[in-house]
């Protein structure tokens, strides 16, 4: 069976673009992983919303072997992901004003914790407020965006402004506007996006900083082992104990 021409040139554009990522955010992520372990270390809880497909990078930090059992997933209901029907629904809910008040308003975050928002465009009022309320309310925000939007579309929110204007620390995640890596001369539309890869690597290579810093201050990182390991249960059982107070997806 010949290769593809394509499948090839999408993995060399995604590998370039996690190697321009590597070395324009690195200082970047390791400040977001300190704003982490200051958090973990202060008693603070994390969080990380995202919505539509940005919800993706979001929930592969929550509850899943090798992460920080203390991150939590901020979920908007009928925007974390294509459930909802109709999926355009997802969309229009980014655009309500007001939405991310409302959601803060009524979630266990407080001040001190931590919440990563991650926003392709970061142009829409959801990211955007959520950003803004997170901030009033005495949270760390980091928000995982393209700068590039920011230079190249409008903002949807009334302010005029984007999620990266409400933040803390921004990782730029480098994707172009359209978020498509390939086109071809048969086909009208470009394809193959890649900010799920490039997002969730930004957001795996965070943990791993915030780790990282954990451990060089003496505190054991709270981590998750893999469920299908011998003494996998186990160990996730000792830690969400030990922690219980800070993690709220389990009862």
């Amino acid at each position: 069976m010949s290769e593809s021409k394509l499948a090839g040139q999408f993995f060399d554009a995604a590998i370039g673009l996690l190697q321009h990522v590597r070395d324009e955010e690195s200082a970047h992520v390791a400040a977001a992983g300190t704003a982490i372990a200051d958090t973990v270390a202060s008693g603070g809880r994390l969080f990380a919303f995202g919505a539509g497909h940005s919800s993706l990078p979001a929930q592969d930090v929550v509850y899943r072997a090798g992460g920080l059992a203390l991150m939590n997933l901020l979920a908007v209901p009928g925007v974390v992901g294509v459930d909802v029907m109709p999926a355009t629904l997802g969309s229009a809910l980014e655009r309500v004003d007001g939405l991310a008040g409302v959601v803060l308003d009524s979630s266990p975050a407080r001040a001190g914790d931590l919440l990563v928002i991650i926003s392709l465009s970061g142009r829409n009022p959801l990211p955007v407020e959520m950003a803004m309320n997170a901030r009033a309310l005495g949270l760390t925000v980091i928000g995982v965006t393209s700068v590039a939007y920011a230079q190249e579309t409008k903002s949807r929110h009334a302010s005029g402004t984007f999620l990266k204007d409400h933040c803390d620390i921004v990782l730029d995640s480098h994707i172009a506007v359209g978020d498509a890596e390939l086109t071809h001369g048969k086909i009208e539309a470009p394809f193959a996006p890649a900010s799920t890869v490039v997002t969730s690597a930004l957001m795996q290579a965070t943990m791993a900083a915030a780790a990282e810093q954990l451990a060089e201050r003496g505190i054991e990182p709270p981590l998750l082992r893999s469920g299908n390991v011998d003494g996998g249960h186990e160990w996730n059982g000792r830690v969400m104990d030990e922690y219980g107070d800070r993690i709220f997806f389990r009862h």
